[in-house]
């Protein structure tokens, strides 16, 4: 088990017709670090939709032939996925498309539905054929279903989130509008920019929007819903301030890029005082503080501002593979931690090395590369990590689905440091988590087991592609 990135979406509204697959295609490029599965474009010209979706990351999905042949268009979408509902395959990949009497419709998600298996049951029921399984379909009939009894997308959109409960981030394109909109809790970031030449872009994370040349305007509130037409925007507040606020904390620590901005708070900055916090809490005499790449980087540094340490480069990433929780088996992922690893030899030898890292989950990976820097010559190494203990599963998005496999919730803090091999370990003490982004307003119940909606009866990623034998009879 490991912790996955969830997924990115992206949408595009032009006034003019353009390149507008290109467009997605850096914007999703961007946000490649929150999903390496698939990914997916959806080009609308004029009402007809053309698509190109396929497993993969996004420079092997897409190349100019690809790109030229998705053609011009005024609006388009995009998706890149980590699964955290149903498996990867090509049915899975996103946007998911819809044909439909009232018009197509095209939709990315970002996040997990806490009442999907309910609301596919009942659909099932009714008489709905699903081709996928993950959540996102689930929604998408949702929405089309009530596009039956209302005036518009945004209505039926609006109706549907009186139904749907949990963690869903979306871009949806019609054949006129674009459409995204944030579930009430903001569990998942949303957030819009405008073009020089005044197109509208949408997209996960606001170091997208840069990607693209847009400048960022704001993030969609909890709850909002945002319709982008040719003649202006309109924003829809139905659902907005009906629940507490439950930005996932673990977006800040982990998931989104150093060099975004969420709610109005700088990433880099929130895991700056991550380390700060840690040097505060659990000092330690070394000469250096080193960081895992990439997101223990900020929180090495913020370590090392605190404490007076040195920073130093004491691990490189190999910049050409993807992140290890992408791997399909554990033996796989080993091996990739030394693939994607390397320490650095001048930096360690001989040293007392203060290591930071975002995480601790199973165990396996640190204790890999703990081992790394051991065998270039690090006479001691104390580990900080810059969140809690993981301690529950997490149903908005994360694929965290057990404790069975949780390090700490079978061992204490000193039994997992003997485990992992370093001679002392220290974590992010959990009423600190306000700190970081200076307010209360976050999820954290992976951490302290506090969750806003109902626990899903079924929480099996797989549940919908179990084999016969692993059914209940």
């Amino acid at each position: 088990m490991s912790i996955h990135e969830e997924c990115g979406v992206f949408g595009v509204i032009s006034p003019d017709l353009c390149d507008i697959a290109s467009i997605v295609y850096y914007g999703l490029y961007a946000l490649q670090h929150r999903g390496q599965e698939s990914c997916g474009v959806v080009v609308n010209n004029d009402g007809v939709f053309t698509s190109h979706k396929d497993l993969g990351l996004v420079s092997e999905v897409f190349n100019k032939d690809v790109l030229a042949k998705l053609g011009q268009g005024r609006l388009a979408v995009g998706h890149v996925r980590y699964g955290t509902m149903g498996g990867n395959s090509r049915n899975n990949c996103q946007p998911i498309e819809v044909n439909h009497q009232k018009g197509c419709m095209a939709l990315a998600h970002n996040g997990n539905l806490a009442n999907a298996g309910e609301l596919r049951s009942n659909l099932e029921l009714s008489g709905a054929i699903f081709h996928t399984t993950s959540d996102t379909e689930t929604i998408a009939y949702v929405v089309t279903k009530e596009r039956l009894r209302s005036n518009s997308m945004e209505e039926a959109l609006s109706a549907s989130m009186k139904i749907l409960d949990g963690a869903y981030s979306l871009v949806l394109m019609t054949s006129q509008k674009l459409i995204c909109a944030r579930d009430p809790y903001g569990f998942r970031p949303l957030c819009y920019g405008r073009t020089a030449d005044g197109s509208y872009v949408v997209s996960s994370e606001s170091c997208a929007l840069s990607a693209v040349g847009a400048e960022f305007v704001r993030d969609v509130e909890p709850g909002e819903i945002i319709v982008f037409t040719r003649e202006g925007i309109k924003s829809i507040k139905e659902h907005c301030h009906h629940k507490r606020k439950r930005m996932c904390i673990f977006e800040f620590i982990y998931f989104a890029r150093p060099d975004s901005t969420i709610d109005c708070v700088s990433v880099h900055g929130a895991r700056l005082r991550a380390g700060e916090l840690l040097a505060n809490y659990h000092p330690a005499k070394s000469d250096i503080v080193i960081g895992v790449p990439d997101s223990g980087l900020d929180a090495a540094l913020g370590f090392s501002r605190a404490s007076g340490i040195p920073y130093g480069i004491g691990l490189v990433k190999n910049k050409y593979i993807g992140r290890t929780f992408i791997s399909p088996g554990q033996d796989t992922r080993l091996d990739q931690v030394r693939i994607k690893l390397s320490a650095v030899e001048e930096s360690v030898k001989g040293k007392s090395v203060v290591l930071v890292d975002d995480s601790i989950v199973r165990g396996t990976t640190s204790q890999r590369i703990v081992r790394l820097l051991k065998e270039v010559g690090a006479k001691e190494i104390h580990m900080r990590i810059s969140a809690p203990p993981f301690l529950h599963p997490c149903y908005y998005g994360t694929d965290i689905d057990s404790e069975e496999d949780l390090i700490a919730c079978q061992h204490s803090v000193e039994e997992i440091a003997k485990i992992i091999g370093v001679d002392s370990l220290g974590y992010l003490p959990l009423d600190e988590l306000g700190t970081l982004i200076g307010s209360h307003e976050y999820c954290s119940a992976c951490f302290d087991n506090d969750y806003p909606t109902l626990i899903p009866s079924d929480i099996c990623k797989y549940k919908f592609e179990n084999k016969l034998s692993q059914k209940q009879k």
